[in-house]
């Protein structure tokens, strides 16, 4: 079984930052593909980031590309850990966001992947 915990959402004032953190516990381990969602409450889930297996790939939602950028920590002795650094951002960023994770899909960066496992959720918020 795996457990992704998030962390690291607040609220801060447009043109800031945050950096969000995904832990992977239990089975989760660097086979996995991960990604970032966001969902605000009576929308669809958007997905914002997907990383590749080895975190050499990404790929992110238009509205995000240039000032979102999603990385993973992959070392054999620490636990599986992917980020998402969130800079320059806007009210429109504002949402809960989730991270999710599968051991299935031949392309981790495919949207039509299947994700399994996710978190908690983290909330974002941005006011202007």
């Amino acid at each position: 079984e795996v457990l992704l915990v998030e962390s690291g959402g607040g609220s801060v004032q447009a043109g800031g930052s945050l950096k969000l953190a995904c832990v992977a516990a239990g089975d989760g381990d660097s086979r996995m593909c991960m990604a970032w969602f966001r969902q605000v409450s009576g929308e669809e889930r958007e997905r914002v980031a997907a990383i590749s297996r080895r975190g050499g790939t990404t790929d992110y939602a238009s509205s995000v590309k240039g000032r979102f950028a999603m990385s993973r920590n992959n070392a054999r002795n620490a636990v599986n850990t992917v980020y998402l650094q969130m800079d320059d951002l806007k009210p429109d960023d504002s949402a809960m966001y989730y991270c999710a994770a599968t051991f299935s899909g031949l392309n981790c960066l495919a949207e039509t992947v299947h994700y399994e496992y996710w978190g908690q959720g983290t909330q974002v918020t941005v006011s202007s």
